[in-house]
């Protein structure tokens, strides 16, 4: 009854926060607090503790960094700089749109704040060169889940920081993450490849791309930010790198025991402040402040729903009722269906993930296979409407006409075709490995 419950709430935040526009977290909080205390009789305090304080840190100390690239202006150049470099190839413009926003996400923008500066100069270029919508919406909407899913990057910390929470090694969670973000660099490129093919052959010709002026060189600020950012992901990378190189090299393996990304980020906040690069208060300020209070309010329900059992019978129920050998397709469409109304980051993840590693266990497969599928289903999906991509998406629209004319689009065009090509690649994904 109490699982029934607690299920019930998570459902019911959603709803809640998709239809009063207020932060899906902060009733996942209330919800927590209800049934933590009055149902499962847990102390407040205990309550408080549900609070996942490790991907809070580690959110915030990393977005602070990065945000000095989003304050001053470094990843808004780079874009420009890679869209007036293809400007002589329009009908590479969906790649470049893709890889534009892959590079700048890695580079710790994050899918959101992307989609935010990247969306409106995608739909601006699809009127101009008479890009289709839909493959424009597609291409940066991809790309900035992709670039955010690398290891050192937003979505990427997160999805490890949850592994290693629901029992994985920091190795394991650090493989896992790279097969993760492979293949999510793998699907889009496969499903943006196979649009502008088909329609080339249905004669849809792309306009010239020549009007695009060339953007000014970055400015002394903006090399130093670029380069520091570069350094970062070098000192992140490179021990675990090293130490799958090399595991038994005891040298490697205390210094990859002693890196932390959020511990890292802060020393190098400290670096950027002190050589000038962002205002302090701007930066704090341009923190994703919802997606945190998001993800850690949800986490707290999910914590108080493991308490109860919730996670535990789910599971039993998959691990008894699904071919094993269908286990991640079964998660990626679960994911996917999530994925619809909610934030992969923000709901679906946290609740889906703790239940990956015991079922893994019990049916001998490899976690990773698991995990790759539910990611690769959620992201897929995450440009309906009602999700957080494609709502950012259609707020980039210039005019409510425009806007009117995509979102059936994306609701009926973008979102089953990415359903579909996920499908595909997590049946190939379940059966070739």
């Amino acid at each position: 009854m109490m699982s029934l419950i607690v299920v019930a709430a998570i459902v019911v935040s959603i709803i809640l926060g998709y239809r009063t526009k207020i932060n899906i977290g902060l009733f996942a909080i209330a919800f927590a607090y209800l049934i933590g205390s009055f149902g499962l009789g847990l102390n407040p305090k205990e309550v408080i503790a549900t609070w996942p304080l490790s991907i809070f840190f580690i959110i915030f100390s990393v977005c602070l960094f990065y945000s000095f690239a989003i304050v001053n202006g470094t990843l808004e150049k780079l874009a420009e700089q890679l869209m007036y470099r293809c400007r002589n190839f329009p009908s590479l413009l969906p790649f470049a749109i893709f890889f534009a926003a892959v590079i700048i996400s890695a580079l710790g923008a994050g899918y959101y704040t992307v989609l935010a500066f990247m969306a409106p100069i995608t739909l601006l270029l699809c009127e101009r060169t008479k890009l289709s919508l839909i493959i424009g919406a597609m291409a940066v909407n991809y790309g900035a889940l992709a670039g955010a899913n690398f290891v050192s990057s937003q979505s990427g910390i997160i999805f490890r920081t949850l592994m290693m929470e629901s029992g994985l090694s920091e190795n394991e969670a650090f493989v896992n993450s790279a097969g993760i973000f492979a293949s999510t660099m793998i699907v889009p490129i496969v499903v943006i490849g196979a649009l502008v093919l088909f329609n080339r052959k249905k004669g849809a010709v792309l306009a010239s791309m020549e009007h695009i002026e060339c953007p000014t060189p970055l400015n002394k600020e903006q090399k130093s930010t670029l380069l520091l950012t570069l350094i970062m992901m070098a000192t992140v990378l490179l021990p675990p790198i090293t130490h799958l190189l090399l595991p038994g090299n005891e040298a490697v393996a205390f210094v990859n025991s002693k890196v932390n990304i959020g511990l890292i980020a802060s020393i190098f906040s400290v670096i950027a402040l002190l050589m000038r690069l962002g205002d302090q208060g701007k930066a704090i300020a341009s923190l994703p402040w919802g997606t945190i209070i998001m993800i850690c309010g949800v986490g707290m329900l999910i914590s108080v729903a493991i308490k109860a059992g919730t996670i535990d019978q789910l599971g039993s129920w998959i691990d008894t009722n699904i071919p094993p050998a269908l286990i991640p397709v079964a998660f990626g469409i679960a994911a996917a269906l999530m994925s619809l109304f909610a934030s992969t980051l923000g709901v679906v993840s946290p609740a889906l993930f703790p239940l990956v590693p015991p079922i893994a266990a019990s049916l001998s497969i490899d976690p990773m296979i698991i995990f790759i599928g539910l990611v690769v289903g959620a992201q897929a999906t995450s440009i309906s409407p009602f999700s957080s991509g494609g709502s950012l998406i259609l707020g980039s629209c210039p005019t409510e006409d425009a806007r009117a004319g995509l979102l059936p689009k994306l609701l009926f065009k973008a979102a089953p075709l990415g359903f579909g090509a996920a499908l595909v690649f997590n049946l190939l994904l379940t059966f070739v490995f």
